[in-house]
């Protein structure tokens, strides 16, 4: 007997007040901290973590007064299954590691896929390009023998927008390009070889000790790295440096990130708590 799929109207039945208000305060409490040492007045772009945690999570954050618009996942088949439940108004990001055969279902299911953060190679690239092409290319199809309009028919405009990973801790358990030719040969190659990508910036996850280590007052080797590199690229690509953002600073060192200039930072546990310790605990409805 087949299961049948979990309705938006089964993720509503789960949210209640009081998990709103937790969230809600979570969510403001980062905000307020971000507004502080923000003093560039700069704008930072909010990912909130949702991995292992569930739809209604999300769903209680995209309907609040001010929406939490970006999301950030871990594991494919969890963003696939969340993203054919929720919203379409959504931009969510892939902040995960990523496989190359992974690549063009995830560029070719989601429409609403805003960001992938974590692309080390010209080949994962590739795929990506070739995934999103033929998701405009069904849309456009779908649109053109359908007799209405919808959200599911509208045509997709915008290129999907990718972060280079780089391996700025130089650890060889970290994914990412190397900083210098490897990330410059990356970036050239997305910007000349995938129209249908956009290369929004740079990604470090940088050490883990360097992490913990960083406040807002102190500076974190990872986070010089990334701009170094990020302004190299920039340089050797004739972009100005401030059209590719950074992306570094999560949870523990998300304050430290900004004053170093980070454009985006992913926090995760700070906003939805402690996530299962087993994957397998962990439910989408």
């Amino acid at each position: 007997m087949t299961t049948a799929a979990p309705t938006l109207e089964q993720v509503e039945t789960q949210m209640n007040p009081q998990r709103t208000k937790q969230l809600a305060d979570n969510l403001a409490a980062v905000a307020a901290r971000i507004q502080t040492v923000n003093t560039a007045n700069r704008n930072i772009r909010l990912i909130a973590v949702s991995k292992l945690k569930p739809a209604s999570d999300i769903l209680t954050l995209h309907r609040l007064p001010t929406p939490q618009l970006h999301f950030g996942e871990n594991y494919m088949q969890e963003l696939l299954e969340k993203a054919a439940l929720l919203p379409r108004s959504i931009r969510w990001h892939f902040i995960g590691g990523l496989q190359s055969n992974k690549c063009l279902p995830l560029a070719s299911q989601i429409p609403n896929l805003w960001c992938v953060s974590s692309v080390d190679s010209i080949k994962k690239a590739d795929q990506l390009e070739k995934g999103r092409r033929s998701l405009v290319e069904k849309v456009a199809s779908d649109a053109s023998s359908s007799s209405t309009s919808s959200a599911e028919t509208a045509p997709i405009t915008e290129k999907l927008r990718i972060h280079v990973q780089i391996n700025t801790s130089g650890e060889d358990a970290k994914s990412g390009a190397s900083p210098g030719k490897e990330a410059i040969d990356l970036c050239r190659h997305v910007v000349e070889k995938c129209p249908h990508l956009e290369l929004l910036g740079v990604m470090t996850i940088g050490s883990i000790a360097r992490s913990r280590a960083t406040t807002a007052e102190t500076e974190n080797e990872d986070f010089i790295t990334l701009r170094e590199s990020r302004d190299q690229i920039a340089d050797e690509l004739g972009i100005p440096r401030e059209n590719l953002q950074l992306s570094m600073g999560m949870s523990n060192d998300f304050e430290g990130a900004i004053s170093q200039g980070s454009d985006e930072v992913r926090v995760g546990t700070t906003i939805f708590g402690q996530r299962p310790t087993n994957k397998a605990d962990a439910r989408v409805v």
